[in-house]
């Protein structure tokens, strides 16, 4: 059994963390509000669920989900996190976080910003892709005809093993991008991104459509960087 932290439980935080233990995994919730904020959702959660605080959940996490505004990363506690797997799944978005002029020239991405401040720790990014409904309802057991995969990148290959196999027990296969540098794959308005769990673009009431390992890749393999379709 895995202890998952989660710093943010806001729609991709609470699903993740709802798969988590209905695996029969452990989950420490906390947000920037304070534990007290968060006695529904653990009540919702049940016995395997907790709050606390966010240097709580990066102690006592196992793995550490980060799932907040990009703009608050510097706030994540690093010295608690030093040593551990952390699972990105932050998104930039300029009208909410303001400018970074390294994700605008795209000299780096969003999980490489993470890691930098967190030297200690092993970054992957997932989660980033799907929105939160579509996660909830794909999820599928092992050889299951509908499974569906999600993308992982990260620096360190013992790390990815790590997420692998905690995304196995949560119902989902794994497509590894590559290094964290390749994030960026998957990233808003990418080919790879929402949508391609969609089973209608245009319209997400419709619900999810499964997306094997293999229609993920080629996904990511179309997705290109804002700088080269510029015109």
């Amino acid at each position: 059994m895995t202890t998952w932290g989660f710093i943010g439980s806001g729609n991709i935080g609470s699903t993740v963390a709802r798969l988590a233990v209905a695996a029969g995994h452990d989950v420490v919730m906390s947000n920037s509000r304070g534990p007290e904020t968060l006695v529904d959702l653990v009540t919702e959660l049940g016995d395997h669920a907790r709050a606390g605080t966010t240097e709580e959940a990066a102690v006592d996490g196992d793995v550490v989900v980060v799932t907040i505004p990009l703009k608050a990363y510097r706030d994540v506690p690093a010295d608690a996190l030093e040593g551990k797997v952390v699972l990105d799944t932050m998104n930039y978005y300029p009208e909410r976080d303001g400018r970074v002029a390294e994700l605008d020239d795209e000299s780096t991405t969003t999980s490489e910003l993470l890691q930098t401040h967190l030297p200690g720790s092993r970054v992957v990014k997932v989660f980033n892709n799907i929105y939160f409904e579509h996660l909830r309802a794909l999820a599928r057991p092992s050889g299951d005809p509908e499974r569906s995969a999600l993308a992982i990148a990260g620096d360190d290959e013992e790390a990815k093993h790590t997420v692998t196999r905690l995304l196995d027990e949560i119902g989902y296969d794994t497509y590894d991008l590559g290094p964290l540098a390749e994030g960026w794959r998957t990233q808003r308005d990418t080919a790879a991104y929402a949508v391609v769990y969609a089973a209608d673009p245009q319209d997400w009431s419709k619900g999810p459509a499964p997306v094997s390992a293999d229609e993920l890749a080629a996904a990511a393999a179309r997705s290109r960087r804002y700088r080269d379709t510029d015109g």
